[in-house]
């Protein structure tokens, strides 16, 4: 189980997907569940819902993970021969300096090339160490024989065109999962086998369980739309995020009580503290200060559920991230129980 949703998270890791451009993931995930016989569809936005019925078809759930990463747009095509971006979703430069990446163009092709100050080598800029991480200053260089702007149109690049950065997915032998864009590929990957268990165990689900696998999250509104009238309870199931003063670490599941968008429905976090408990399932209660979900997306976009958020522990969040296996298994364990469970009252 352990090595299978490895597998399936370094796969998806590899996928290139910054928000706008998702089509290829969201195709990786659809065929996964239909191989399995799960009944899938579309939403317009290019987001995929994935049922699977259960005794109860009045009042339905849905758990929602998204598929889109950040990433960047070409936004100038230089008059040295390499590009200026436009990020997508909240991150810094900083982050990024040094990264491989990909240019995919309208027509499909692919260029790689690498984020790089333009002030990179100390030998020619006394500021190399100093100046501001900025789109001014940060350009790709192609991996291609260019030096004007004429050259770069020739290969078919344009603005617009979306930039993804290298994930550099590593596993070490004691449990540690390296990459970028683990937000929220880790657990797309845990509700992709939830889902695998709930189909080859024949688990009859106590409610009719949408899985929303969403794809504009890192830009606010992935989430907030597909949602059934029956649907009572909504759970987010994304990254927890570590630093100076949160409780989450790389080894439970966090469960988050307040982001910058409020608190979290009282009565399903005081449930899901009550099924890790019973359950001797490893979590940490924690508020994300600069932090929005599918869940918080739904609440605002009026939708009249009980909403919560789930999710791994992932260190330096936005940038080169990392988690454990141990919080992979304690997410999944909640997710499987938080299926089995009664809806709360309300």
């Amino acid at each position: 189980m352990t090595n299978r949703k490895l597998a399936l998270i370094k796969q998806l890791v590899k996928i290139p997907s910054p928000s706008g451009n998702t089509t290829q993931v969201i195709q990786f995930v659809e065929n996964y569940f239909n191989e399995l016989g799960v009944t899938t569809k579309r939403s317009r936005k290019g987001g995929l819902i994935a049922t699977l019925p259960g005794k109860n078809n009045d009042e339905h759930r849905m758990l929602t993970a998204h598929v889109d990463t950040l990433g960047a747009m070409v936004k100038e095509i230089k008059a040295n021969g390499r590009l200026k971006l436009d990020l997508i979703g909240g991150f810094r430069y900083n982050a990024i300096e040094g990264e491989y990446c990909q240019i995919e163009t309208a027509t499909g092709e692919v260029f790689t090339g690498t984020i790089l100050m333009r002030q990179t080598s100390v030998h020619v800029y006394k500021d190399a160490g100093t100046a501001e991480r900025n789109q001014d200053n940060m350009e790709v260089r192609l991996d291609a024989k260019v030096s004007s702007e004429k050259d770069i149109r020739a290969l078919g690049i344009e603005v617009g065109d979306f930039v993804s950065f290298d994930p550099r997915v590593q596993v070490t032998d004691n449990g540690f999962i390296k990459s970028r864009h683990l937000d929220d590929k880790a657990s797309v990957a845990i509700l992709m086998e939830a889902v695998r268990q709930v189909v080859e165990e024949n688990t009859v689900l106590p409610y009719t369980t949408h899985f929303l696998i969403s794809n504009n999250e890192e830009i606010g509104y992935g989430g907030n739309s597909n949602i059934t009238p029956e649907t009572v309870e909504y759970l987010a199931v994304d990254m927890g995020a570590m630093g100076d003063g949160q409780s989450t670490d790389e080894y439970t599941v966090s469960i988050c009580v307040k982001d910058a968008s409020g608190p979290y429905h009282y009565g399903l976090r005081k449930h899901l503290v009550a099924l890790a408990e019973a359950n001797q399932i490893g979590y940490k209660l924690d508020i994300y200060p600069y932090y929005g979900s599918d869940a918080s997306a739904a609440i605002r976009s009026g939708h009249d559920i009980i909403h919560g958020l789930i999710g791994p522990g992932i260190d330096s969040s936005h940038a080169y991230e990392r988690t454990h296996i141990d919080s992979l298994e304690q997410t999944e364990a909640l997710v499987k129980e938080y299926l089995k469970s009664d809806l709360i009252s309300y």
